[in-house]
């Protein structure tokens, strides 16, 4: 996929007080998506609903950090962490994603996620660790050139 770099400069911000929810099933498609999501990420509900939660992935975003959420997950723990995610007109969001197993009657029926907004020096800071990530990792490197 191509892309205008400049559409990846864009930024919407998660409103104070407002929370992202959205619920999986074990293969990681979209089963709920709260009004929040729809808003920020810019899909309407029956865009998101079965889908892979990964169509909000930003390509910013480091390989190991989905390694790191499955594994903790396997382990039947909840993941924290920072996320750069991609809206649908390709301008992006940060929030801090809480992401956890549901389990009824001691299995696992699905995962569900809850995401918050985070300031601007966290989503810097998370900005300058992904692209050291990413360039460790051999991964694609976002270049913006100024002209």
């Amino acid at each position: 996929m191509e892309y205008n770099e400049s559409e990846f400069l864009i930024e919407t911000e998660v409103p104070e007080g407002e929370l992202i929810i959205s619920r999986t099933d074990l293969n990681g498609n979209i089963t709920y998506a709260n009004e929040t999501f729809c808003e920020i990420s810019g899909y309407e509900e029956d865009e998101l609903l079965g889908k892979p939660h990964h169509i909000v992935r930003h390509p910013d975003m480091p390989r190991e950090a989905f390694r790191d959420l499955w594994h903790t997950l396997q382990e039947k723990k909840q993941w924290i962490g920072i996320v750069k995610n991609m809206r649908k007109d390709k301008g992006f969001y940060w929030v801090k994603a809480i992401v956890s197993g549901v389990y009824k009657k001691g299995e696992l029926v699905e995962y569900k996620s809850l995401r918050t907004p985070i300031d601007y020096e966290t989503k810097l800071h998370y900005q300058k660790l992904y692209d050291t990530m990413r360039k460790e990792n051999n991964e694609p490197q976002r270049i913006v050139v100024y002209k």
